[in-house]
């Protein structure tokens, strides 16, 4: 059909609200009957298509004979009705839908054979009800498939007999929806056999004997198309039920409800026609219907007034948003309605109780903005008796905290508030016991009808919890419902209504979610400038919070709580207003304050003026001396004390009496009076009195008490029959009906000044509404996902997460992300206690050319559904979300590390960078117990001693072999890993922002800290004293390969985030030095990898100029390694340093700086391939290219480092020959020996350094020498007896050149600084080569380096000592110099220096005596100074000792002079040569 749908007229409920209402009625019959009551529908499992939409495999399990199929017969047909009222709520337009899938459930309760008398009459009534709200009309969607299906249905309808009565009931409404059927608009629609079908059944009831008459009546009246009246117990939904009533005035039903939505406010004087009926007859219609409902009226019987809620809800059905604009039709409803329907829905008979839930649903959802209080009071009720009785706390078994705590609100509150409890407001309360069974049924599902509007959660919001003077009722229902989610033991009953009850607060839970989400997204309505401004709302919403701390306070302790309010400026914030004023003003405006203490309060003595203040608020003009202590006595309860009773009575009767009453002549009267009511009230009705007082009785005791008169007996009776006919009850007293009349008066009280309910879908409150229940509301939908079972319900809940993420990052609460990604990844499975670092050998399965490890994690999480479900749904919501997530990245990486254990992490997150060889694999297992010796050749570093894939095991271990079941289980793990997309995660972090990206450190580190240095702690404290003492040193922590992926992981993020090194850097740093400091006890592996870490961030580092000094503290802890450690990563550390000096030449600057660096170049010497990469470095910074950086501040490090490597040669021939090689070392064959000989001649080399640095940089003479010179030649000194041959004539060679040449930097003036050349270089140089133990590491070789050096020495000395102009003493040096000579030529006497020493030691003495140094004497009168006598005396006795008359043979005395006198002048020096 082409026919347009036909609009909803206007005033009418929505199709959705009666298609709802008509799947509760029959359900609600269902569930009465005690075997369907059992029959919860358990969907069919669709795991299949739910996973393959995630991207999941599912291995399917074969059957067990009949052991798959679930449910029975009933539960199909209750499931019937679940699944379509979920379809309509999620339709847009239920009149879109087909009309196949809209009838379906109910055709197939009365087809079904397993139905009853009383739920196919049910559904009867409702395809009755469709057809009459026009739900069933020529336009609908697929109507000749359901007109096929109707006439099937109803021709086999089938169902098990009871009584006759109600089995004739049944027939009576087939002949009905017969009558409509062909009757109706649909009629000519039908086909040939429909028509058939349905005659058929009407001629087969016609014919049938055993039936009454008016059924067989019916049944011909239908097949004649006429209509009939139904009788009671028919339709439950009908214009004819109005007719009824109406046919008594001349008017048709359908008149009735035509002129009722069509008819307009009239005015006073409007003339109506006599033959129309107007709003006069429709309001006493309305009158009379309501009256029936009082249900403390004994006339009507419960099925007269099952009758007129029908006929109500008629009228709401068809009228109710059009009678909001009627003030006589709407106050009706608003008072005496609500009053008889709140109490109705207390009762025990089902059929009324459901017939009056489904009329409070439609008076809600069409009259809703004038019942705002009735709303709260009937939600405050149906909460009441849903809620448990004694609620235990709520928890998700998933470690998460109490459901009930929420954060605080947006405004300022003071310390302490949180605390509090916050008492119950004094809205009525109707007190009946929890419901149960199908009546809790009935209650949860209207109360999901009526809070099924987009804008219900907002509305409760801004109309309840932003009013001081109302409940938050938002608060308290979402706590309800949340709480519902889980089990209750305290209801008992079967399990299957409570699964629907969980279903439902789950329902409610997750459409709040899905509506803010929806408004998140811009689905929102503006806000009507006719409603209470947001601001304003808000800030009530925030002093509410102190009001109620405020009135706690109060009722603990009044004094407490008024310093309280004083302090939050709740009381006495007019400073022109009296202070007792004011706090009677909030005693008297706050509805949750204690009566009982209240009234104590008032009445004490010290609060006299309060009390005072607090009666003159009370507006006793013009009203009886009884009905003025009535109001006075409801706002708080008399104290027991009669001086307190005799303060309040008295302050009474002056307030009372200064409104001049009638007929009170004094104040004393007033005082009389109101004792005389007080004690009246308590006679006539206190059940304990049995002699009542009489009005004779009482005008007796009042005789003269009027100034002297006496009252008149009119008076007194009417105070006496106001009292008799009214109990006045004290606050806290009124209980049962009485009770619900004065909550009942007080609401319509409130409910004139508290105005309409505003209702508006807007999203300016939702960030305060999710703020407030936020980590309920996750914790319900995380416990829904992992124990419910229904494929629907899974599919929301994961939906509901998403769209909790969603309003987390919108809101920008990362609180509220991490929540639900804890309790995601708890669900996952994947996220376990801290597991061993042994990981034991899994088998590897070729799967199409790949290896895949068949774990137990696999197997276990591959055949578990909801575990990947919440993986995959985990990860698609943290991917392009990892800036709204902070704590939540300690789950994510333990996941990580849990799947990285189990060789299921994609290849790219298992590798680590390496300065030598790219990238390589993190192994999961050591190859080796021990580690591999060092190697020459140096390619390859520490990892050699583990294995490089985590798909390879020891052939030590027995690998288990893999079932086909369980490489299918870890298939369907890998198929969900990748559906995961945890490489995509992976690399968005390094997108991150700031503090997205700290948090994922601290959360690395904070995993890698626990198995690693805490782990180390406990596992030591654990370890019995006598292993600790039997260990060879501190206990060590095996392997663990989880250790080195935390760290590789942090680290690499650090690394690809250079922009922010300086937030990430002191987490990471405090981790790797942690662990260098104690580095001999972890694996080396660890250590290495921590150590690469280290030197690739102080790459990042080194381009941070305010970073800079983080470098060398890292040099520093680096340098700090143990020995054996350090050799073991030498290759590393050398490697980076090298990275990092090449790339940033400004790096190092100060002398301190270079001697971190030239620290780490020592530490590498002794390792073959590290030594060769320092020993490049350090020739780039010698080299003449640009990268030559020798300055002040490096030299005295770059000698040392050269010394070591020099030093390492000479080690290196000193182990050759101890191993006794035939081969001897040198710079051909040992790249060490050719080290160390270049080595050498760069130490030389550094002299030419030494003149820039005074010209260029103004260093003084005397430092260059000292600081930079004289380590230069004590260095190359102490090379002089290196092993090495080759090394050693090198040393010598320039140690000659530098001391006899002309670069070197010595003032020969200082003649300290000449000593220091012997005494430093020369004479420790000679000491060393006597020395027996040193000729013994080259015995051929060092003896010509022994001829060498003291030919040195003495040129040494002639060059620096024995010059002209000499004023030093020299005797001392000189001394010592003849010392070494003697021991030279008694070390060896077949030795060549015998002959060597005296030739050089002659040429000495030569020069010394030429340059007048050494005079000898030539006769007793010669003219020598006492110091030349004194130096050839002591140099005589010298050689004597070991040249006897040598020092004659070379100086002989000359001949005696023949002048008579003396010559002063010094001889010539001789012109004796000076031998190079």
């Amino acid at each position: 059909m082409d026919t347009a749908i036909p609009p909803t007229p206007v005033g009418c409920v929505s199709m959705r609200h009666i298609l709802l209402s008509e799947i509760l009625a029959v359900t609600s019959v269902m569930r009465k009957n005690s075997r369907w009551a059992l029959s919860t529908h358990s969907f069919k499992s669709r795991e299949s298509a739910l996973a393959n939409s995630l991207g999941l495999r599912r291995v399917r399990n074969v059957p067990e004979g009949n052991a798959t199929r679930r449910g029975s017969t009933e539960q199909e047909l209750m499931g019937g009705f679940q699944e379509l009222k979920r379809i309509v709520k999620d339709a847009e337009d239920v009149r879109t839908l087909p009309l196949t899938t809209l009838l379906g459930p109910f055709l197939a309760i009365i087809r079904s054979p397993l139905s009853t008398g009383p739920i196919t009459s049910a559904a009867l009534t409702s395809i009755h009800n469709f057809f009459v709200c026009n739900l069933i009309h020529v336009s609908s969607n697929n109507l000749p498939a359901a007109l096929s299906e109707l006439s099937n249905s109803i021709s086999r309808c089938k169902f098990e007999t009871s009584d006759s009565s109600g089995d004739e009931v049944v027939l009576l409404k087939i002949m009905a929806v017969i009558q409509e059927t062909l009757c109706g608009s649909i009629g000519h629609t039908l086909g040939d056999v429909e028509v058939c079908e349905m005659l058929e059944t009407v001629l087969t009831t016609c014919c049938q004997m055993r039936l009454s008459d008016p059924v067989t009546e019916e049944a011909k009246l239908s097949s004649n198309g006429y209509d009939v009246v139904e009788q009671e117990g028919g339709m439950s939904i009908s214009n004819n039920s109005i007719a009824e009533v109406a046919d008594e005035s001349g008017v048709s039903g359908s008149q009735s409800a035509e002129t009722l939505a069509q008819q307009e406010p009239l005015e006073p004087q409007a003339q109506v026609q006599r033959e129309q009926y107007g709003l006069a007859s429709i309001i006493e219609l309305l009158r009379v219907v309501i009256n029936v409902l009082d249900p403390n009226d004994p006339l009507h019987t419960d099925s007269i007034r099952l009758t007129a809620l029908r006929i109500l809800n008629v009228a709401l059905e068809v009228s109710g948003t059009r009678i909001c604009e009627f003030p006589s039709l709407s106050a009706l409803i608003v008072d005496q309605a609500c009053k008889f329907l709140f109490q109705l829905a207390r009762s025990d008979h089902h059929a009324v109780l459901q017939a009056t839930l489904r009329t409070i649903a439609t008076m809600f959802e069409t009259m809703r903005p004038k019942l705002k209080l009735q709303q709260e009071l009937f939600l405050a009720f149906t909460i009441d008796r849903l809620a448990p009785p004694a609620p235990a706390k709520a928890s998700s078994g998933l470690g998460a905290k109490s459901a009930g705590a929420s954060p605080r609100p947006s405004t300022p509150i003071p310390p302490g508030l949180d605390s509090e409890t916050e008492k119950a407001p004094s809205t009525p309360r109707l007190l009946v016991a929890p419901a149960r069974g199908d009546t809790r049924e009935l209650l949860l599902e209207t109360l999901a009808q009526i809070s099924r509007h987009p804008s219900f959660m907002v509305d409760l919001y801004t109309n309840y919890d932003c009013d001081m003077n109302c409940e938050n009722m938002f608060e308290r229902v979402i706590e309800f419902a949340t709480k519902g989610i889980y089990p209750s033991q305290s209801l008992g009953g079967h399990e299957g209504p409570q699964q629907n009850a969980q279903g439902l607060c789950l329902d409610l839970v997750l459409s709040f979610v899905n509506h803010m989400a929806f408004r998140a997204q811009g689905q929102t309505d503006p806000w009507s400038t006719a409603f209470t401004s947001p601001k304003e709302l808000q800030h009530t919403k925030s002093r509410k919070k102190l009001l109620l701390t405020g009135t706690a306070r109060f009722n603990a302790k009044p004094k407490t709580g008024i310093a309280f309010l004083e302090e939050n400026k709740l009381i006495y914030t007019d400073p022109n207003e009296p202070r007792p004023l004011s706090l009677a003003k909030f005693l008297k405006s706050s509805a949750r304050m204690d009566k009982r203490l209240l009234g104590d309060f008032l009445s004490r003595q010290e609060n006299n003026e309060v009390l005072k203040a607090f009666m003159g608020l009370l507006d006793f003009g013009n009203k009886s001396v009884a009905e003025a202590l009535r109001e006075l006595l409801e706002t708080f309860r008399l104290p027991g004390e009669s001086q307190q009773i005799d303060r309040i009575t008295e302050t009474f009767a002056e307030s009372y009496f200064a409104t001049n009453p009638p007929e009170i002549k004094s104040q004393d009267a007033v005082y009389v009076l109101a004792f005389s009511i007080i004690m009246l009230n308590t006679d006539l009705h206190n059940p304990q009195v049995r002699k009542r007082m009489t009005i004779e009785d009482y005008m007796r005791n009042l005789r003269s008490v009027n100034a002297g008169d006496d009252f008149s007996p009119e008076f007194l009776r009417n105070i006496y029959d106001s009292i008799r006919k009214r109990e006045i009850i004290m606050p806290e007293e009124h209980t049962g009906q009485a009770g619900f009349e004065y909550a009942w008066k007080d609401l319509l009280a409130r409910s004139r000044q508290t105005g309409d309910l505003m209702i508006c879908n807007t999203s300016l409150f939702d960030i305060d509404m999710f703020k407030a229940v936020w980590r309920p509301v996750v914790s319900a939908i995380a416990y829904a996902f992992i124990t419910f079972d229904d494929d629907y319900i899974i599919e929301r809940a994961i939906t509901g997460f998403r769209q909790c993420a969603t309003l987390a990052r919108h809101f920008g609460m990362p609180d509220v992300f991490d929540y639900v990604v804890v309790q995601l990844s708890q669900a996952t499975g994947l996220v376990s206690e801290m597991s061993t670092s042994q990981v034991p050998n899994y088998p590897v399965v070729d799967n199409d050319g790949q290896p895949i490890t068949v774990s137990s994690l696999s197997v276990r999480f591959g055949t578990n559904l909801k575990g990947q479900l919440a993986a995959v749904v985990l990860f698609n919501i943290v991917n392009g979300n990892g800036n709204a997530l902070r704590e939540g990245w300690t789950q994510i990486f333990e996941m990580f590390q849990t799947l990285f254990l189990h060789s299921l992490l994609p290849i790219q997150m298992l590798q680590m960078e390496d300065f030598l060889g790219g990238v390589s694999i993190i192994p999961l297992r050591r190859s080796q117990p021990a580690r591999a010796a060092p190697r020459s050749d140096g390619l390859l570093s520490a990892l050699s001693s583990y294995l490089m894939t985590p798909y390879s095991s020891s052939s030590e271990t027995l690998v288990p072999e893999a079932t086909d079941s369980d490489v299918e289980h870890t298939l369907s793990t890998i198929d969900c890993i990748n559906s995961c997309r945890l490489d995509g995660l992976y690399s968005q972090i390094m997108q991150l922002d700031s503090d997205a990206l700290v948090a994922a450190v601290r959360a690395l580190e904070a995993l890698a800290h626990e198995r690693t240095v805490a782990r180390l702690t406990q596992e030591a404290d654990e370890m019995p004293q006598g292993d600790a003492v039997a260990q060879d040193g501190p206990y060590a922590l095996p392997y663990d390969p989880a250790s080195v992926f935390l760290l590789e992981t942090m680290v690499s993020i650090a690394s690809q985030t250079p922009q922010y090194i300086e937030e990430v850097w002191p987490v990471i740093f405090e981790h790797l030095s942690a662990l260098l400091s104690t580095a001999m006890q972890y694996s080396i592996l660890l250590i290495e990898r921590a150590v690469v870490g280290l030197l690739r961030l102080c790459y990042i580092l080194a381009q941070k100029p305010s970073l800079r000094d983080q470098v060398f503290v890292s040099f520093d802890v680096l340098a700090g390694l143990p020995p054996q450690i350090a050799s073991a990563v030498a290759e590393q550390i050398v490697a980076g340093l090298t990275r990092i000096v090449r790339d940033h030449k400004d790096i190092v600057k100060s002398q301190t700086e270079w001697n971190l660096v030239f620290a780490l170049i020592r530490a590498t010497i002794q390792h073959a391939e590290a030594s060769r990469q320092s020993f490049e470095l350090v020739s780039a910074l010698l080299s003449d290219a640009p990268e030559q950086r020798v300055t002040p501040d490096n030299v005295t490090g770059l000698v040392t480092v050269l010394d070591d490597f020099v030093t390492a040669a000479s080690a290196a021939v000193e182990a050759q020959q101890q191993g006794r090689r035939i081969q001897t070392l040198n710079t051909s064959n040992s790249p060490v020996v050719e080290r160390g000989r270049k080595a050498i001649d760069m130490l030389a080399d550094l002299k030419r350094f030494w003149a820039p640095f005074m010209e260029n940089t103004s260093i003084p003479q005397e430092q260059v020498w000292r600081q930079y010179c004289l380590p230069i030649l004590t260095s190359l000194g102490r090379q002089c007896i290196n092993v090495s041959r080759e090394v050693r004539h090198a040393a010598l060679v320039h140690l000659q050149r530098i001391i006899l040449g002309p670069h070197l930097p010595l003032d020969i003036m200082n003649h300290s600084q000449v000593e220091e050349v012997f005494d430093k270089v020369l004479f420790p140089l000679l000491d060393e080569l006597l020395k027996p133990q040193v000729l013994m590491r080259d015995p051929l070789s060092l003896p010509e380096a022994r001829l060498r050096a003291s030919a040195l020495l003495c040129k040494a000395f002639m060059h620096l000592e024995a010059r002209e102009g000499q004023q030093s003493d020299i005797r001392v040096l000189w001394m010592r110099v003849l010392d070494l000579l003697e021991r030279l030529m008694h070390v060896d006497r077949r030795d060549p220096l015998r002959e060597a020493v005296p030739e050089s030691l002659k040429n000495v003495l030569l020069v010394m005596s030429a340059t007048g140094i050494l005079v000898p004497p030539s006769s007793p009168d010669s003219r020598r100074d006492d110091a030349q006598q004194q130096l050839w005396t002591t140099t005589h006795e010298k050689i004597e000792r070991f040249l006897p008359g040598f020092l004659d043979d070379v100086l002989p005395s000359p001949a005696p002079s023949p002048l008579p006198y003396m010559d002063t002048s010094l001889p010539s020096a001789p012109a004796t040569p000076i031998p190079s």
